[in-house]
């Protein structure tokens, strides 16, 4: 089994908002990032499954700035509508990232301007403005335009790396004892890494003061979870349908397997291989030598044809 690590991050501008409504905001990056992965996934044009992930909340980057994003780690596939079978996402491939982007946009942002209209949104300091509907709707306007940074890491090698990755990921908050390297003169130097210059190793030293004040960013609000479970893999329904995807994935043909029946014919005349997203058999309606695909390929060049 292989898992997909999707990265869901709000643009800076909304940073503050998040810092001064810590429960609001985050609750909304939680679902808004959730219903998008299992909308999108839950698509006929895209996997077609039902599928279960669980979700972790960071608010640090290297430099112990606030910066709120949320790690998902999903299987690789899903249960199918009818939850008859275990349906796999394509090899190297799980949900299209431009898709997305589109959509968490839309569901965040709506999210937010119900939480301005129900009052559940506080603003301070240089914020203040934002108080003022008119100027919030225009705020929000602008964040359109702000890259809304979403990625999806390749699969992991199988459990035990997923083990083994969040085993010190998941509990870890802002900054971990390995990553300090001294403290004197009133100034604190720790480590981090430079993802502008490929991961190279640096070291920073802030003030005693700063680096609490770093630190102290990323207090969560009391009995807030940070750790959430969605979908097939929620509370409500991983007693009843764990057991059933690991039937249905033992069950299932290995990705080896699927690949050489796509590729190999069944024996029939007319068939080919099976589709990879209904599992049906494909039929052969044409063949087409190389000259006649010449003939039917665009010309080549920037040749553009006058409509």
């Amino acid at each position: 089994m292989e898992y997909y690590h999707v990265v869901f991050t709000i643009p800076n501008e909304l940073s503050a908002i998040a810092l001064q409504n810590k429960r609001v905001v985050y609750n909304l990056l939680f679902r808004a990032s959730a219903a998008t992965l299992l909308e999108i996934a839950r698509d006929p044009k895209r996997l077609g499954a039902e599928i279960g992930f669980f979700s972790v909340l960071h608010t640090w980057n290297q430099k112990l700035e606030h910066h709120p994003h949320v790690h998902c780690v999903v299987p690789a596939g899903g249960l199918s509508p009818d939850r008859s079978r275990w349906i796999s996402s394509q090899p190297r491939f799980f949900l299209p990232v431009a898709v997305l982007q589109k959509v968490f946009r839309g569901k965040f942002t709506d999210a937010l301007k119900k939480a301005f209209q129900s009052g559940r949104l506080s603003f301070h300091g240089s914020l203040k403005p934002l108080a003022s509907r008119k100027v919030f709707a225009t705020f929000i306007r602008q964040t359109h335009r702000s890259q809304w940074v979403i990625y999806c890491k390749r699969p992991f090698g199988g459990t035990e790396h997923v083990l083994r990755y969040l085993g010190g990921y998941t509990h870890r908050v802002a900054i971990s004892n390995h990553r300090l390297v001294a403290m004197a003169d009133g100034k604190v130097t720790f480590r981090w890494r430079d993802s502008a210059h490929h991961n190279k190793k640096r070291l920073m030293t802030l003030s005693i003061e700063e680096f609490l004040r770093r630190f102290l960013l990323h207090v969560l609000p009391p009995g807030f979870v940070r750790i959430r479970h969605f979908g097939i893999l929620s509370t409500r329904n991983r007693s009843a349908l764990l057991p059933l995807c690991r039937q249905l994935i033992a069950a299932a043909p290995s990705p080896e397997t699927r690949l050489d029946a796509r590729r190999e014919p069944t024996g029939k005349p007319d068939s080919l291989w099976q589709c990879p997203q209904c599992g049906g058999p494909m039929l052969v309606l044409e063949r087409i030598t190389a000259p006649e695909l010449r003939l039917r390929s665009p010309p080549p060049g920037d040749f553009v044809a006058a409509v």
